[in-house]
């Protein structure tokens, strides 16, 4: 894979997981944002939290330390703190998105190869890169999934909706000029 195209294509991935969940949180009841659905499982205002917090200890000084900062209270971003609010939460939440592309901006292609560490562990940038997607995407469907069960009856879908396929497929043909499979 061409170094740039990697670096071009791991940018829209993460902006494509950011809009897609926040479409879901934008479709979550209010009074549902801190609701997990069993005493096992996160809510969507602990796993944005999580996800943020993830992201300003992985990508600030991404190069240069360890991806795992010591200021970082990973346990604590399991637990909804007094006077915690879904504003505090949402800005929080994009502080961590900010540092992500703060920090893929500048990358140019020799960068990739370059040995960065998490938790003590040796990675590429690729594989640093590839680690961060692949987190991101997992609680972004967690994300979803929540705000799905919570929207009940009002949720919009955020993807090609049931019994559309054809049509869909058929649109996709015609945009790109090809037939649709």
């Amino acid at each position: 894979m061409n170094p740039a195209s990697f670096m071009e294509d791991a940018v829209v991935c993460f902006e494509k997981y950011k809009k897609l969940a926040d479409r879901a949180i934008a479709q979550l009841p209010a009074e549902h944002f801190f609701d997990a659905i069993d005493a096992e499982t996160n809510s969507v205002a602990i796993t944005m939290k999580h996800m943020a917090g993830n992201m300003i200890s992985r990508w600030t000084d991404f190069l240069t330390t360890d991806g795992e900062k010591p200021s970082r209270n990973r346990d604590g971003e399991f637990v909804v703190a007094p006077g915690e609010s879904r504003e505090r939460i949402l800005a929080h939440w994009e502080s961590g998105w900010r540092c992500l592309f703060a920090a893929l901006a500048p990358l140019g292609d020799g960068d990739l190869v370059r040995t960065v560490v998490i938790r003590g562990e040796p990675h590429t940038v690729m594989q640093a890169i590839s680690r961060q997607l692949l987190h991101y995407a997992y609680h972004t469907g967690q994300i979803v999934l929540l705000a799905r069960h919570f929207a009940g009856s009002r949720w919009q879908t955020l993807s090609v909706a049931r019994g559309k396929s054809p049509a869909f497929n058929a649109g996709m043909g015609q945009r790109f000029g090809g037939p649709a499979t």
